[in-house]
């Protein structure tokens, strides 16, 4: 029986991954991503889904970041109706960020209608609101190494990838005896929180993401910098502008300055995190006991809120966000998103980045066409709703927190396999960073991989 795997997204590209494995008559799909950066990716949204939604017999989640969990609600409008496999963290920060998603898209839409910003008319939501919280009737919860059939006659079963809460991969068997192990995102080594990556010592075929495959992550102690920015921060009267992804590193942030408090290396700084999204999140971060790793049990076992640093306060009101526009400094504004490409971290820097007591920290990977890439690239100005905005603020990096691999770290993770798989697909990565995976694995190694092409079907056989 032909066994095949195509990707209909983060292939050459870092986003919307979505990976359909073919096998005994069935189609199960891999996650189901948004594209995000540049706009003619993001247009790939709007495309039909390359395989009718209605012939997809299961749909399995490896974590709840966006672009590998953002295109549900769009799959389900057009026709899908069978279940979306995810761990129970995954749920619950999906049932937080799909909606938050629908709900933003609609805001977008209402905002380019009114002020005829947009070449469509009228400019429409990819999904909504409402749209988003009909994927939750077809979510089932998998708990991590317990084998769960699949059509087909496949069986599969979740092993933790220490990516973020809820991440996993997943390791899919044919019936035929042999798998494919599907790294998702692929995470660190010695992280605060979650458990490490599960190390892997055998699959005939791999997939394996590569963001960071041609980059080590910086080696700088990440909480001495951040300490050093907060300082600065404080004793310059300075507003701090942090753009985070609402899942994972602000929650990491939060840890990283509550150690800087207890150790006395942190001034007491108002912190406000301005984000819904985040401040649900943070709530299921809290709650998944099972999930920490023993460094943040030893905090809770000591009496401490690991996520609670002195000083914070959760924004959820509207209202109470727009104020912080006209709020003095010192403080820190940690907002979504992440690559500062929508929500409220866009207003704020569009009112604060003319001020030269401003600094912009970004905190993660920035993909191509983003305002974060642009930021930091060093341009002079950049458009903000509809406007040019001039960059008098001083923008600053910190790149030791990323939640994905590098280079260094993949082959670490790669290295416990006993032996080498049939085939290793590379995929979300953009190409330089793929070409110079490759070449590292052929050359540490000896591996046979293939960079995945968008469409392109692989025989698994």
């Amino acid at each position: 029986m032909s066994r095949t795997l195509t990707c209909y997204g983060a292939a050459e590209t870092v986003t919307g991954s979505r990976h359909l494995i073919e096998a005994n008559g069935k189609k199960i799909l891999v996650d189901c991503g948004l594209f995000q950066g540049p706009s003619e990716v993001r247009q790939r949204n709007w495309q039909p889904f390359p395989v009718a939604p209605s012939d997809i017999d299961a749909v399995v989640l490896t974590h709840a970041h966006m672009d590998h969990i953002g295109y549900l609600p769009r799959l389900i409008k057009d026709g899908y109706r069978g279940p979306i496999y995810a761990t129970g963290a995954t749920v619950a920060l999906a049932r937080i960020s799909l909606p938050d998603s629908g709900r933003l898209q609609e805001e977008e839409a209402r905002f380019l209608n009114k002020h005829n910003y947009s070449r469509h008319k009228p400019a429409l939501p990819l999904y909504t609101e409402k749209d988003a919280y009909a994927v939750f009737k077809q979510m089932e919860k998998v708990p991590y190494r317990s084998f769960f059939p699949l059509p087909g006659g496949l069986q599969w079963q979740y092993l933790p990838a220490g990516h973020i809460l809820g991440s996993a991969f997943a390791e899919i068997y044919f019936p035929e005896g042999d798998r494919i192990l599907m790294s998702g995102d692929l995470g660190r080594f010695d992280t605060p929180i979650i458990k490490d990556p599960t190390p892997c010592d055998f699959a005939e075929y791999l997939m394996i993401e590569s963001t960071y495959g041609n980059r080590l992550h910086d080696r700088e102690n990440s909480k001495i910098r951040l300490a050093s920015i907060l300082k600065d921060a404080f004793q310059n009267g300075s507003a701090l502008i942090v753009p985070s992804f609402a899942i994972g590193r602000t929650q990491e942030l939060l840890y990283l300055i509550h150690e800087l408090q207890d150790e006395g290396h942190c001034p007491r700084i108002p912190i406000y995190i301005d984000s819904p999204m985040a401040v649900s999140t943070t709530e299921v971060y809290r709650a998944a006991l099972d999930e920490h790793d023993e460094d943040f049990h030893e905090e809770i076992d000591l009496g401490h809120l690991p996520l609670d640093p002195a000083g914070v306060q959760f924004v959820r009101d509207r209202n109470q966000s727009k104020a912080l526009n006209s709020t003095s400094g010192p403080l820190v504004i940690i907002a979504g998103s992440g690559m500062a490409n929508g929500g409220r971290v866009v207003h704020h820097l569009y009112h604060r980045l003319r001020d030269p007591n401003t600094v912009v920290l970004f905190t993660g990977y920035q993909a191509e066409g983003t305002m974060g890439r642009r930021l930091i690239e060093g341009e002079p100005e950049v458009r903000i709703f509809g406007q040019e905005v001039p960059v008098h603020a001083t923008v600053d990096t910190l790149n030791g927190l990323s939640a994905h691999a590098d280079q260094s770290e993949m082959l670490r993770w790669l290295s416990f396999f006993k032996t080498p798989p049939k085939m290793t697909f590379i995929v979300h990565g953009e190409p330089p960073a793929q070409e110079a995976l490759q070449a590292k694995i052929a050359e540490e190694l000896g591996w046979d991989t293939q960079i995945a092409k968008d469409s392109t079907p692989y025989a698994l056989s």
